[in-house]
């Protein structure tokens, strides 16, 4: 049975916060809200929590196109190349926001993303999100649980999300109401920007 949590987005119970981010090092899973569509999560340093994760969307976890969420652009590095001064100039109009980045993967990356060349790194315009990642200390992993042939509200209502995930995950955070659409996905790892997926975030930040 997964435990729900209702946490405000304007000021974050940091009580409830701590509850949340002892389960991530536990190596629970949870679905928390983001500023797009609501997430599933695990810390991005434990293995048996990612392969669980791989397992839930039927991926191989050396394959899995999951996203990291970070807290701001300082524990960036850590994960991503070094990036030149007009990468970042876009990263820091951007974000916080609905954006989802694909940016030079670095050799200091967690042992299963070790062969990525690239990692997708977000950082979500959503208090509850960047208080689990900035508590936590490290990112969390982040994959969508939005599902195109199912109910709208199914991932966007909390209450009806904790009824379809309750025995796949540990926790279930209630932001409110999560929205349907996705973040805009953008390609920045070679010289050019490419938009892989138009999604929220507007593309007037170039």
């Amino acid at each position: 049975m997964a435990e729900y949590f209702r946490i405000y987005e304007e000021n974050p119970n940091p009580k409830e916060i701590d509850k949340v981010v002892a389960i991530l090092k536990k190596g629970g899973l949870i679905i928390y809200p983001t500023d797009t569509v609501y997430g599933l999560g695990c810390d991005i340093n434990n293995l048996k929590a990612l392969e669980q994760i791989a397992r839930i969307k039927q991926v191989k976890l050396e394959k899995a196109n999951f996203s990291f969420i970070c807290h701001d652009l300082s524990n960036i590095s850590d994960y991503v190349k070094q990036i030149d001064t007009s990468v970042f100039k876009i990263l820091k109009r951007a974000l916080p926001g609905p954006y989802t980045f694909i940016l030079p993967g670095s050799k200091t990356l967690p042992n299963p993303f070790k062969k990525k060349k690239t990692v997708g790194i977000r950082v979500p315009a959503n208090n509850i999100a960047l208080e689990i990642v900035k508590k936590l200390g490290n990112p969390i992993i982040s994959t969508s649980i939005h599902d195109d042939d199912e109910v709208i509200e199914y991932t966007t209502d909390p209450e009806l999300i904790l009824e379809k995930w309750d025995k796949l995950v540990d926790a279930v955070i209630d932001g409110g109401y999560g929205d349907n659409e996705a973040s805009t996905v953008i390609d920045l790892s070679e010289t050019e920007p490419v938009i892989i997926r138009k999604g929220k975030g507007s593309l007037e930040i170039f």
